[in-house]
């Protein structure tokens, strides 16, 4: 199949970042909604976090098996599929009765957002194979997610406060119908030349193993560290990493090929993931409660504060793309480390929320550094690996982010509960800055994460890593020919 044309890849990098904004947006929009949520659903603190991290739990454990699928049986036909339950899984949520209703059908739209990042993704990368090129379209892609930042804020405060919260479900319908139709009209079938086999005992301790750690985590504050379902589930969740370290490298073609953390930059670009968007997410959960329930703003007016944040990081995702391309990762990595970091302890050591000077502050420098990012996370997984395992890689960068953020507010919604326990309504406001303190000081520690490892990941002995480690995964389908009739 000839190259498509220059105008043709601009249409479908067009189309693989419509379904990034749905997801995106998605999450922004639904923090914005949150207490509002909160009130009529009457939910607690971790009725609130399940409402969030039901959605990145199934994302986190079932997108690798979709990266590998969408290399098996078709990208686009795997991408379409994603659309289509995307969509109805947000017509399902708008019209959900109770909470219990609402967390089931948050995990519809998850299992359509799995098909939907790491496959297009996927289409991305085996689209603009020039490096530079295609480091450019992934700052475009990051430039989406600021763009939902910048929107999603806004447009859920409006939806909110003129329709309710149901409505911010509606927004998913009309752009994930035309990307679908924009998709089978567009975009190419494309397969790997070698694709996985599927991995179904690999897939279960993935999902046992993320779902027991996040149960455990978010179910702590109410159950205590003692307490038998906490020691059980914390149990089940060091056996399934175990049983995962153990089993996958034995198989021939495991869900998660091991191999690729031998690249240096790939093993540090997970670990970057995880820790900007645990970040992300926390500062978000907070933030969000705080403007609304501490300071009482509406949702309006809580979106329009966190406007700098989401603006921050439209500017600079983009830059950061031109900026990986032209001079590599590492100067990305430096400011945004050190922005993520300082705004966090803007927070932490100076109680930021009582003035609103620092607390712009803190949110034009978190969206900063969180918008410089997004490129080298994304062009270090999926540029020192195969083309033919494209999808695969995606896929692990992308489970980085949504393991990252299920943690962050697993992690920091749990904190912050604890810090709120028994604190009356009336003196909420008071009793925030410093229940939130712990996790402002999380928060600083995953922007200096972000800053230490990606100057120990992006040097010269790093990419020579990730050199090899690539000519060791395309090894196996020029030396072993049989496993193509296995």
């Amino acid at each position: 199949m000839s190259e498509p044309t220059h105008r043709r890849r601009m249409l479908i990098l067009a189309i693989c970042c419509m379904s990034l904004l749905i997801v995106s947006l998605d999450n922004t929009v639904l923090n914005v909604a949150l207490p509002s949520m909160q009130k009529e659903l009457h939910a607690d603190v971790s009725g609130m976090q399940w409402t969030i991290d039901a959605y990145t739990l199934v994302l986190a454990s079932l997108l690798m098996l979709s990266g590998s699928t969408a290399d098996r049986i078709g990208r686009r036909r795997v991408f379409k599929a994603g659309l289509i339950l995307f969509t109805i899984g947000s017509v399902l949520c708008s019209l959900a009765p109770n909470l219990e209703s609402l967390v089931a059908f948050r995990m519809v739209q998850a299992v359509g957002g799995s098909m939907l990042n790491p496959v297009a993704m996927s289409i991305i990368t085996n689209t603009f194979t020039d490096p530079r090129e295609r480091a450019r379209a992934i700052g475009v892609w990051g430039g989406v997610v600021g763009i939902s930042m910048a929107a999603g804020p806004i447009v859920g405060g409006v939806l909110v406060e003129t329709v309710g919260w149901r409505s911010i479900f509606w927004l998913n319908l009309p752009v994930g119908l035309l990307a679908l139709f924009l998709t089978w009209r567009y975009i190419p079938e494309s397969r790997a030349p070698k694709p996985r086999r599927p991995d179904p005992v690999g897939q279960l301790l993935i999902i046992a193993l993320l779902g027991s750690l996040t149960y455990a985590i978010i179910e702590v504050p109410s159950a205590g560290w003692a307490s038998p379902q906490i020691l059980g589930f914390g149990g089940l969740a060091l056996a399934s990493l175990a049983a995962l370290l153990v089993y996958e490298p034995r198989r021939a073609e495991p869900l998660i090929d091991l191999r690729f953390f031998r690249s240096v930059p790939f093993s540090g670009a997970t670990v970057i993931a995880v820790s900007a968007f645990a970040a992300l997410s926390g500062f978000l959960f907070l933030n969000t409660l705080y403007l609304q329930n501490a300071r009482g703003l509406s949702a309006l007016n809580a979106g329009l504060y966190m406007l700098p944040m989401a603006a921050l990081t439209f500017v600079c995702a983009p830059l950061s793309g031109r900026l990986v391309g032209s001079r590599g990762p590492r100067l990305s990595l430096l400011v945004a480390g050190v922005a993520m970091a300082a705004s966090g302890l803007l927070f932490a050591v100076f109680d930021a929320e009582r003035t609103t000077a620092l607390l712009f502050t803190g949110y034009v420098l978190f969206g900063l550094g969180f918008g410089m990012v997004n490129a080298p996370i994304t062009n270090t997984a999926v540029s020192g690996m195969p083309r033919s395992q494209a999808g695969v890689a995606a896929a692990v960068a992308s489970t980085s982010r949504q393991i990252g953020q299920t943690l962050g507010v697993a992690v920091i919604g749990a904190v912050l509960a604890g810090g709120m326990a028994g604190v009356a309504p009336g003196a909420y406001a008071d009793s925030f800055p410093g229940a939130a303190r712990p996790a402002w000081w999380i928060i600083a520690g995953c922007g200096l994460s972000v800053l230490c490892v990606g100057l120990a990941t992006s040097g010269r002995r790093a990419r020579e890593s990730a050199r090899r480690t690539a000519e060791r995964l395309e090894a196996p389908a020029v030396h072993t020919p049989a496993d193509a009739n296995a």
